[in-house]
């Protein structure tokens, strides 16, 4: 994974968090929520405030996730909103984050001034065991407050100042000018630096999760559906639709009929063109590399010749996309290409709309010689697939990503997958 690390492409934009007073409020949180500490002085926090050297520490990835259901978090500053979320196992988690803070960044501005915001995004489930536990999480709840309790004690604050504004002879009452003098000097002026918080519910009917093997759930359509990558793990115990990942042509009706994908070609055909052609060149060398046949050359002369050096061991998944890009250059009659067929996933992107980044990581799974859609929509799988490529591989797509990728993220989203795209749910591998 080192190749991926220098170039940028696994723990990129993480929070680095060095100074003592910092150290000490995340300690405090850390404390608060599990009971655990660090001793380490200098780590980096993904959005939701793990640090991948401290679970290393503590030899627990799970130290702020331990059920996988309910994730809590530690936010130190709202520059976190940036970050990933490291080990995802919802993919709507990150955006709730971001949504969360970006709502609410005055008030937590104020509140990380002074200490750590800690907290726990609840689910309407606590554990995910069965298929009615998939339907039933529609909803995400964040709570939290600083580990000096400014929020309750700000409420606290408001109701005290009502009763002084409201009730008779409320100036009289020493005890409770007191308390509001007291509360006052743990929240500073609420009237000027508001610290309530906004949008703490999101509902969630449509999301994957790692949990029962891996599913999609599609609950906000008026029959539900699960695509299950381990359909063996689901006991459908609630009226739902479960297909099976491998079940290519039901996949492709429900996409079909639900409008949630496209053809390449419709985006304007030049575009459609380079698509096609960069999906090839992934196929070609990923086939190459698991043959020993490719050795690092990525001039379009040595890729041109992977097809001739690969001879029957071709796969039919590039025959079919080159008949495709011969109709797309020379014209003649539309190749026809069977759901079942390894090349007809490939042909297809998301259609616009709230699922589209949900159905681009269902693709990728489904076409697993597309690196740079899984790297951009399922880095998990990504990781996972990369440590077991062959060096040559490795080297050209840790290399194409970082010069074709990284280097112009949301250019290369919009040209792909169009306007609006949004990078994976994780940026670390599995350990």
């Amino acid at each position: 994974m080192i190749r991926l690390i220098e170039r940028g492409l696994m723990f990129g934009n993480l929070v680095r968090v060095e100074s003592p007073v910092q150290v000490a409020r995340y300690n405090r949180a850390l404390k608060q929520l599990t009971g655990l500490q660090t001793a380490l002085t200098d780590f980096h926090i993904d959005i939701s405030g793990y640090s991948p050297e401290i679970g290393d520490e503590l030899n627990d990835r799970r130290y702020l996730n331990h059920n996988g259901c309910n994730r809590q978090f530690i936010l130190l500053t709202v520059e976190q909103k940036s970050a990933p979320l490291l080990n995802a196992h919802f993919s709507t988690n990150r955006e709730i984050l971001k949504r969360f803070i970006e709502a609410n960044e005055a008030a937590l501005t104020s509140l990380t001034a002074r200490d750590a915001f800690a907290g726990e995004m609840e689910n309407s489930v606590f554990s995910i065991d069965t298929t009615d536990h998939l339907l039933n999480h529609r909803q995400v709840v964040v709570c939290g407050d600083t580990t000096s309790n400014h929020i309750a004690a700000a409420d606290q604050l408001k109701g005290k100042i009502a009763r002084f504004e409201t009730e008779r002879d409320a100036w009289r009452d020493d005890v409770l000018i007191a308390e509001i003098v007291e509360l006052a000097r743990q929240t500073g002026d609420i009237t000027r630096h508001p610290l309530s918080l906004k949008e703490c519910e999101f509902e969630t009917p449509d999301y994957w999760t790692s949990h029962l093997g891996g599913a999609y759930v599609f609950a906000s359509l008026e029959e539900p559906v699960i695509i299950a990558c381990d359909p063996a793990r689901l006991n459908c115990d609630r009226s739902a639709e479960v297909i099976p990942l491998e079940h290519r042509n039901r996949l492709a009706s429900f996409l079909e009929q639900n409008g949630l994908v496209e053809n390449l070609f419709a985006a304007p055909r030049e575009k459609a063109i380079r698509i096609l052609r960069q999906k090839m060149d992934f196929i070609l060398i990923g086939m190459a590399a698991e043959t020993g046949q490719f050795t690092g050359g990525v001039s379009r002369r040595e890729i041109n010749a992977l097809p001739r050096i690969l001879g029957d061991a071709l796969p039919c998944s590039y025959r079919a996309l080159q008949d495709v890009m011969h109709w797309a250059e020379h014209g003649g009659s539309w190749p026809f290409i069977e759901s079942t067929h390894p090349a007809y996933f490939y042909m297809l992107r998301a259609a616009p709309g709230p699922n589209r980044d949900l159905v681009n990581m269902l693709l990728s799974e489904l076409c697993p010689r597309d690196v740079q859609k899984m790297y951009i929509f399922h880095k998990e799988m990504f990781y996972g697939a990369y440590r077991g490529w062959a060096d040559a591989k490795k080297e050209f797509v840790s290399d194409f990503l970082a010069r074709s990728y990284a280097m112009n993220k949301s250019g290369v989203r919009e040209e792909l997958f169009g306007p609006g795209s949004q990078e994976a749910i994780s940026s670390e591998a599995a350990q």
